[in-house]
Order: C-alpha cells, then structure tokens, then sequence
C-alpha cells in the first residue's frame, strides 16, 4: 500500500490518530525533508527508517520507491506540512502510482488553504486554488486580471517578501474589496487579518508581516 499522510502545517498536535499508527507501520517513510520530519516523528516515538524525496531527486528516487512498492512493501508519503501533492514533488510519485496500478490512499489532515478559506467566512461552495502567484511583477498582474473575470473565491499563498507588492496588485486590480490575509496558520503567532485591502496593506506598512500568508478574495 502506498500511504499519501497529511501532517501539521505548525502545530504538531494537528496529527491524526490513523496517521501516527500508519507511519508507524509502515516499512518506509517518504520525506520532502527528513530533518524536518524527524522532529514530528521523534515528537510521536515513530522510529520508522526513512528516506529523501524532493524537487531534485524526484526522478531517480521515485523509480526506486515504485520498484519498493511493487516488491510488496508498504511505503508512507509525507511533505513538510500538510497534505502531499499540493505545491511539492509528492504529485511526482503518486501519479506514477496510479500509473503503475499502485494501490494508493489519502491519511487526511491539515491543508493550509482550506483553513484559510473557513476563517475568511467566504463562499466555500465555489473556489479557486492558484497555489502561488507568479513571482514577477507583470505575470502576477496578468494572473490577478484573469482571476478577476471569474466569479468565484479565489485563494492563494504568498510569502512575506511579496505580499505587501500583491496586496497593491490586487487592490488595482479587484478595487478595493473585502479579502483574508491569514498569517501562520495553527501556530503560535497566527492572525488572521479581515478588512478592505488598503486597510490591510496600511497596517502591514506600519508593522512589516513575517511568515507565510494565505491570501482570500
């Protein structure tokens, strides 16, 4: 079985029950980062052996995890937060599973963008998820007044580098509408900022954002 195991985007109590037991069973653990997944496994006790599986590597170690899985072992697919194959090279593997008739499931958790999207209190029944905005200045704009002629909630996520240059885009772009800047989600300093555009962009000027946001419109 190949185990897609969503995992905390900060909190690590944001785990659940069925995802400790499974990667503690499983024979293999798939990490985007295994530093960075050691410090959630040593939190839980889970010993379970370990192995890389990022941007760089997707090609070569997914054969090898395909073969593993095809000789009959049991392999768990976790990134560094939240659920694998959204925005990270887990979409690699699995469609290679599918592929090759893989038996696969999903161990649901934590999605950062669907988090956002409840706080906001905007409509859920349709949206879009653009995943990250181009990072130039012309392409995000032009991406910005393609979402614009839709008319649906639109989420995505920025880092704090840009997100006072988005927030100016969008405000040309969308005028000056009601949106949701959410800020670290689950973890100790979360905020979740609700408010006309140039208000949310004034406040950030005063006090500089840090960390990753997810943006709501």
């Amino acid at each position: 079985m190949f185990y897609i195991v969503a995992t905390p985007i900060g909190n690590l109590k944001d785990i659940t029950l069925r995802a400790i037991e499974v990667l503690k069973s499983v024979d293999l653990i798939a990490c985007e980062d295994t530093r960075h997944s050691k410090i959630l496994l040593s939190h839980y006790g889970i010993t379970t052996p370990t192995t890389s599986y990022f941007q760089h590597n997707r090609l070569t170690k997914g054969e090898y995890l395909l073969r593993l899985l095809k000789e009959g072992k049991s392999i768990a697919l976790v990134s560094d937060a939240g659920t694998p194959g959204i925005l990270d090279p887990g979409y690699n593997i699995i469609n290679l599973a599918v592929k090759n008739n893989i038996e696969i499931t999903v161990i649901p958790g934590a999605t950062a963008f669907i988090n956002a999207l409840v706080l906001s209190g905007k409509p859920a029944h349709s949206f879009i998820f653009a995943g990250f905005l181009p990072n130039k200045p012309i392409a995000r704009r032009n991406r910005l007044k393609e979402f614009a002629l839709l008319k649906h909630t639109l989420i995505f996520y920025e880092s704090c580098h840009r997100i006072l240059a988005t927030l100016g885009d969008i405000q040309d772009i969308f005028g000056d509408k009601e949106i949701t800047c959410a800020r670290e989600l689950t973890k100790k300093f979360e905020q979740i900022h609700r408010g006309r555009v140039k208000d949310i962009l004034a406040g950030f000027k005063k006090q500089r954002p840090r960390g990753e946001f997810t943006v709501v419109i």
